[in-house]
């Protein structure tokens, strides 16, 4: 039977967690501290893990952190990974775990981060910056309904040239300060509880290096989704295309029956594309081509594009309709005018964690308690999870309460937070009965 401890927290209500203001401030404080740290990735370092060194000095400091409070088996290899052990205080409990990333997007600067905190938000337009001669820069409403859904609500925004970092050291934050307050109510039961906090996610190569063996989980968690109470366990499958085409540049003067501009080719091939499977037109469960980039000259020009569904035979076949599209401009202008290369970067992790349904009822039961209702939703993108699943380590991803990613209206509720962070200690509790 639990003990009047454990009794008493069961019996905390919503408003009684949001209103404990010590690990509100804790949880504050820590996420602010992390987010001071520049860890943007990059993808122009291929091979390099991390592929920035300055992700390694918020690894040193992590490490140093999770020795100070008191964490188990705390190390950090060379390439920036960072375990730690919660040891248990219930005999016979799985071993589970909560992984968090440290890197930021390369699609924003995330130096020099200037966080504010927006008390009791009015649901007004936010005015992260003032020039009366470029304009300010506003995170409207209008722009971004999803603001209306935190009216009264603590947010932490940025200043209007950086990222905020939510994603996403408001999981890391989470994670330390919900295994630093199972330290501090030893009532609640738990088992061996590890943490793992990685580097590189934002270019999927967070999962690369993981050493799932030396983790040893039956499980984990990555706390890296967004709206509070998402619980989230179905992901694109994911692939990368790399097409050159090959022209024939002469003097544009005598090019008469003789040229083949490559950047004209390049065009066509992306005109061929199907114009309504793109990310601006598709929503929930629907896949799509997103042309990244475009470039080159007349004699040779180069696009790459992602491609995404979540059902594996229509992702197959989205890797054929690029393939297919080669074969007819070759018939058209000569074999070998277009080469395609393909590489699949992850899948969806749904099949993974479809013959393991504790641990999605466990989260789903953790969220539930902590934020009234739980959200199953698709991942329009992937995890580090999504990875580590097919690598042996089932790992499903919740939320961690930021919002609008990779940019400079990023913003996260504290409240959103504090969810989060007890929906991990509800997890280690729900694991132990």
């Amino acid at each position: 039977m639990p003990n009047d401890e454990n009794m008493l927290y069961l019996r905390l209500t919503e408003k009684q967690l949001q209103h404990n203001l010590t690990m509100n401030k804790e949880l504050i404080d820590r996420f602010l501290k992390y987010v001071s740290y520049d860890t943007q990735s990059s993808e122009n370092n291929e091979g390099t893990c991390p592929s920035t060194d300055k992700q390694l000095v918020l690894a040193r400091y992590l490490y140093d952190e999770l020795k100070a409070i008191g964490m188990d088996e705390v190390t950090m290899d060379g390439h920036g990974y960072v375990y730690a052990t919660l040891p248990a205080n219930t005999a016979g409990v799985p071993v589970i775990g909560f992984i968090a990333h440290m890197d930021t997007s390369p699609d924003c600067s995330g130096k020099d981060i200037h966080p504010r905190m927006i008390e009791n938000y009015d649901g007004k337009d936010i005015v992260l910056s003032e020039d009366p001669v470029k304009g300010d820069i506003v995170t409207s409403v209008r722009q971004f309904p999803e603001l209306l859904q935190h009216v009264g609500e603590d947010l932490i925004v940025t200043d209007g040239h950086t990222l905020l970092g939510a994603d996403d050291k408001a999981g890391i934050a989470e994670i330390v300060t919900a295994m630093e307050y199972l330290m501090s109510h030893p009532g609640i039961r738990h088992g061996k509880i590890r943490v793992a906090f990685n580097p590189d996610e934002e270019i999927g190569a967070g999962a690369h290096l993981f050493d799932v063996r030396h983790f040893g989980c039956e499980w984990a968690y990555t706390m890296d989704g967004s709206e509070a109470g998402e619980l989230e366990y179905e992901n694109f499958n994911a692939a990368s295309a790399k097409v050159l085409i090959k022209g024939v540049s002469v003097h544009p003067g005598y090019a008469k029956g003789k040229m083949r501009n490559a950047i004209l080719i390049a065009s066509e091939f992306a005109q061929q594309m199907p114009e309504n499977e793109v990310p601006e037109k598709t929503d929930g469960y629907q896949g799509f081509f997103h042309l990244m980039s475009i470039n080159g000259g007349v004699e040779e020009a180069h696009l790459s594009y992602i491609i995404r569904d979540h059902n594996r035979q229509m992702f197959e076949m989205r890797k054929k309709v690029l393939l297919d599209i080669a074969e007819r401009i070759n018939d058209k202008y000569g074999q070998g005018t277009v080469l395609v290369e393909i590489n699949d970067t992850y899948y969806n992790m749904e099949c993974q964690l479809r013959d393991k349904p504790h641990v999605i009822d466990i989260a789903k039961r953790a969220i539930e308690k902590t934020c009234g209702c739980c959200r199953v939703i698709p991942i329009r993108g992937g995890t580090d999870g999504a990875q580590l699943s097919f690598m042996g380590l089932p790992c499903p991803n919740i939320f961690a309460g930021g919002l609008n990613f990779h940019g400079p209206h990023e913003f996260v509720s504290v409240q959103n937070m504090e969810k989060a962070m007890m929906t991990i200690v509800e997890i280690c509790r729900i694991t132990a009965e």
